[in-house]
């Protein structure tokens, strides 16, 4: 049966350095381009025979996009989504000094949404503002806001992914936006674990405004490793979050996030960091 709740990130496939834990065991000895492409689609094969449907990239998640096009073929049942807002400039390294760069300007916008049609062409079903903050621009951005909704009206969702100590802040400003009347975003993507659940009553606003509502790092970039399935299950178990998204870079660890659709009581998790200590840590983790 498809399991239409869990689906699953590429942050950790697409690209041979990130800040997830354990990656020296998790991936190939040599992550060259085409061991990591091999490597992603043998977790989007079996993610796909599992029933997940739904695929998250981003343009600053290396090749994603390009796996994950050249992996589609036929499977129209398939829900594509990424983001742009971040360009990758790691140059497959992964001791880069500096391995991706932040702009919401219309310059960043225009330039990274022909980069993914060029890849993924007709199957973008979602696009959204990667690391939204209370601050950027892209909140304040009258013109982007126009070519955001120009994207929109040729059937391809818009959303934000949102980041940071005051996710909160930035999903309610960004839920209020219009352009013309009419909701500028319409899918709402934030980092909600135990650590760290304090965009949860934002989220649930969004839900009960006809949002679509997709959590991120729920197992807190490895740090919850160890409590994945239990993890994962406690978000499942939230009547207004719609994916939950498995951050799997191997078969294995995809299999232990399945899991979670068998359990119905993950017992005591975790007690909760202050949201800045929360992201204080994520900051310090090394990419990896």
């Amino acid at each position: 049966m498809p399991v239409h709740r869990l689906g699953l990130g590429l942050a950790a496939l697409g690209r041979p350095g990130y800040i997830n834990l354990g990656r020296d065991r998790d991936l190939p000895a040599e992550r060259t381009v085409d061991a990591m492409r091999r490597r992603t689609h043998e977790v989007l094969d079996a993610a796909y025979a599992a029933g997940i449907r739904y695929f998250d990239a981003a343009r600053s998640y290396g090749r994603a996009e390009e796996f994950l096009a050249s992996w589609l073929d036929d499977r129209d049942d398939v829900v594509v989504g990424s983001k742009w807002g971040y360009t990758y400039v790691a140059g497959w390294r992964v001791d880069a000094k500096v391995h991706e760069t932040k702009d919401h300007s219309v310059k960043t916008f225009d330039r990274q949404v022909a980069e993914t049609l060029a890849l993924l062409g007709t199957r973008l079903d979602l696009y959204q503002i990667h690391s939204l903050t209370p601050e950027s621009t892209a909140l304040t951005d009258p013109v982007l806001h126009r070519h955001l909704a120009d994207l929109g009206a040729r059937g391809v969702t818009i959303g934000v992914s949102t980041s940071g100590p005051r996710q909160a802040d930035a999903i309610r400003t960004a839920l209020a936006l219009e352009v013309d009347g009419v909701p500028l975003f319409h899918s709402f993507q934030a980092t909600w674990n135990p650590l760290d659940p304090s965009a949860g009553p934002a989220l649930k606003d969004a839900h009960d405004a006809g949002r679509h509502v997709i959590i991120k790092e729920a197992v807190a970039n490895g740090r919850l490793a160890d409590r994945d399935a239990d993890v994962l299950a406690h978000a499942l178990a939230q009547p207004w979050i719609d994916v939950v998204l498995s951050g799997a870079a191997t078969t294995g660890q995809l299999a232990s996030n399945l899991r979670a659709l068998e359990i119905t009581d993950p017992g005591p998790l975790p007690a909760a960091e202050t949201p800045d200590e929360y992201w204080r840590h994520r900051a310090a983790l090394p990419w990896s």
